[in-house]
Parts: C-alpha cells; structure tokens; sequence
C-alpha cells in the first residue's frame, strides 16, 4: 500500500529531456559563437571579451531576435526554468573568473608600491564615482526601474564607471614591454586597488539593495564586509594556506586543481550565507590563493578551462540580455552618451590628476589616464548584478555592457599611441625613435 509518506518520499524526477536539450543547445551555440567572435576580437587587436559580449549581441534579442524572433524564441525560449539553468552554469563560470583573477592578484606589489599609487588611485577612483553617481541621480523612470532607490541606481552607474580593467590594461602594457617601467606599475597598482574597492563597494551596495538603504542596513553590510574581512585573515588565511600548501606537496595537479575550486565556491557560500555577493567570497578565498605560496603554475589546467570554457559562456550570455534597439530611444540614448562621457573623461580626468599630483609629468600623466580607462570583466559582473536584483533594467544595462565594449576597444590603441617612442631629431634633418627616460 502506497502512503502518502511514501510519495512524499519519491526522488525529485531530472531536468526533463527536452529542456536538457535546449540546455545543451544553448551552451553550444554561445559557446561556438564566443569562441569565433572571441579569436576574431583578439586578431583585430581588441580584447577576447569583446567578441564574447557580442556573441550574445548576435544570437539574442538585438541581432536574432529582430531578424528572425521565432528562431531567437526556439533557441532561447523565455521560460524562467530554462533562462536559470543556462544562468547556473554562467554563475560557476563567474565565481571561478572571480576567485582565479584573486589569485594573481599581485598583493606583495600593492602593498610595495601604495603610496604612490594610491594618489593615482584616489583620483581614478573618487572623480568618474562621483560623475557616475550624479548623472545616475538625473536619471528618471522609466529609465530607471520602477521601485529601485534612486541613490541605489545612482550608486550603482558610479560604481561602474569607476572600474579598471586589468587583463586589458596588463596585456598592452605587456605588448609595450612597459610593465616594468615605472609608469606601467603604477597603472597596474592604481588598477588593482580602484578593483579592490570597487568590488567591496559593489557588494555593500548590493546587500543595501537587497535590505533597503537604510541606516542600519547599510551599516550592517559594511559590518558583515569587515567581519568577513577580518575572519579572512584570522582564521581563513591559515586554513586555505594549509590546504593548498598540503595539496601542492601532493605533485597531484588535480588535486591542487580541485582543492582551489572547491575553496572558491566554499568561499561563495560564505559571503551569500551572510547577505553578501557571493563573487566577493570567491574573490578574497581566491587573493588568499594566490598568497599561499604554492606553485601557480599548477592551477593552469583550471585558468584554462574557466578562461576558454566558463568565462566565454558568462560573457555570451551577458551579451544576450543586451537589446540594443532600446538605444532607439532619444532618452535611452542620451543617457547611453552621457554614461559614456563620464565614464571616459571622469576616469581620464581623475587618473590623471592623480599622476601629476603623485609627481609624474604631463605625458606619463596622460598615459595613466588612458591605461586606467579599458573596463571588462568588473563592469559586467557589476551590471549582470544589477539587472539580477532588479535595480537596472534592460536599457540601462546594455548602456553598461555598451561602455564596458567601448571602452576595452579604445583603451589599448589609445595607449599604445600615447606611450609610443618620441621622435628626436637629429643634426643631419632625420628622426630617430627614443623612449622615455623615465619609463
């Protein structure tokens, strides 16, 4: 006889085999159309996640959708089941990206090199945050969401625009052999740090967005940040240290692998247990990594299958919750234009106020302006975060997504020309190519 404990009792049947299917179709054709546009990106000289964004562009609702919607409809259809499996795999993706990005974080050169820095840092950090945050407070439904905080909003547009990109930034600077020059370190160091507070601020913000901008609420997130701060250190560091170190003297690559990825996703549920975003876990769990002193070249394997595998996924599926037809829009695209100016001239302005008052001169000024403006990776995290707790809705993160594109494109060529050799003239007429001495 079957009882009702019995039923209640039964395995939770699988995901049904026509939605594993859409699933699987989904992942493939993000992951083919990221690929390609990614490798036609990087041979154009644009940054990988250019193409990955667009590749969402292309098979979503901007490109696909408006060219034939049914197959859009088909490939992606609007079913909140399916759109959460496809966001639980970018989720993985992401909180790896996070944790591997803690990871070779160069903490030792932070510290080294702050108090120069942190004068680049505090202008390219304080200036576009500002900016952002006014333009975000002139912004008005139906722009903004109905119900989201205009401070929240606002918070949210100015912690955005005040982000670095430093894969983007590292990989020219590498190109430019000036990631040992005193100009390439300081933009290096400046970024990491605008990062490092920036990504604090975005989980404070978003736990206040989540519990309402209230006193006690924000003070209770800045508190759980601290608290999970100082845990870190006293108690966590130790603990990762030694799991990883044990591990590394395994010579098992695996399991160094497998150790660091179950870390970073225990570290997840850390800061999402206590109401904070869960990529800030994974990130601190991934710093704490990369300063254990095991041997980093054992975490490849896992570099690379989050790098060309997961991030690709995230990326694409960023990209497809773009539409950029709302950019039709004249107040849509007003305000695409005025985030973007801020975003660029608040950033340049500021990094470059904080070179010359750190002591650097006009052209290695210009340089950190220009080297600290490529955004990427944070500023997609920061929009995907908003449009998931509702504070911004589809225009305003395709502006978002759209400064993030930009701004990685520009960024590079912009840098290569503004620290490029100087001609010198010679005696007999001709020039001849020479670098900066300082540099």
């Amino acid at each position: 006889m079957i009882t009702v404990d019995t039923v209640a009792a039964a395995p939770v049947p699988p995901i049904p085999a026509h939605g594993l299917l859409t699933l699987l179709i989904q992942i493939a054709a993000l992951l083919i159309s990221a690929t390609a546009l990614g490798g036609f990106a990087k041979w154009l000289g644009a940054p990988r996640i250019v193409g990955e964004l667009l590749a969402g562009v292309l098979v979503g609702p901007s490109i696909l959708g408006n060219l034939t919607p049914a197959v859009e409809k088909w490939l992606f259809p609007p079913q909140v089941e399916q759109v959460h499996m496809l966001d639980a795999v970018g989720q993985v993706g992401l909180l790896l990206l996070v944790g591997i990005a803690g990871a070779h974080l160069d903490v030792r050169g932070i510290r080294d090199g702050a108090a120069r820095a942190a004068k680049v840092s505090l202008g390219g950090l304080i200036v576009p945050l500002a900016c952002g945050i006014g333009v975000g407070l002139l912004v008005h439904p139906p722009l903004r969401p109905e119900g989201t905080s205009p401070i929240v909003f606002a918070l949210f547009i100015g912690i955005a625009v005040c982000v670095s990109a430093i894969p983007v930034i590292a990989k020219t600077l590498m190109e430019l052999d000036l990631t040992r020059h005193r100009v390439g370190q300081l933009i290096l160091i400046a970024g990491a740090i605008d990062d490092a507070v920036a990504w604090l601020l975005l989980a404070v913000v978003s736990a206040a967005a989540v519990n309402g901008l209230q006193l006690f609420s924000v003070l209770g997130s800045i508190g759980a940040s601290i608290g999970v701060l100082a845990a870190t250190m006293l108690i966590g560091r130790p603990v990762v240290g030694a799991l990883m170190r044990r591990a590394d003297r395994s010579g098992d690559t695996g399991s160094v692998v497998a150790v660091a990825a179950t870390l970073m996703i225990a570290g997840a549920v850390g800061t999402q247990a206590v109401g904070l975003e869960a990529f800030f876990g994974a990130l601190i769990i991934g710093v704490l990594i990369g300063s254990s002193g095991i041997d980093m070249s054992k975490l490849t394997p896992l570099k690379t299958i989050v790098m060309s595998v997961l991030a690709p996924i995230y990326f694409a599926a960023a990209g497809l919750r773009m539409d950029l037809s709302t950019l039709v829009s004249a107040p849509v695209l007003l305000m695409a234009v005025a985030i973007l100016a801020v975003a660029i001239g608040g950033k340049f302005c500021g990094a470059y106020l904080g070179g010359k008052w750190s002591g650097l001169d006009r052209r290695e000024a210009m340089a950190v302006g220009v080297g600290m403006n490529a955004r990427g990776v944070v500023e997609v995290v920061i929009a995907m975060t908003g449009l998931r707790l509702g504070v911004l809705d589809t225009p305003a993160y395709t502006v978002l997504i759209l400064v993030a594109i930009v701004t990685s494109v520009m960024a590079p060529p912009l840098l290569r020309r503004v620290a490029a050799p100087a001609p010198e003239p010679r005696t007999d007429g001709a020039a001849v190519l020479v670098g900066s001495p300082a540099w």
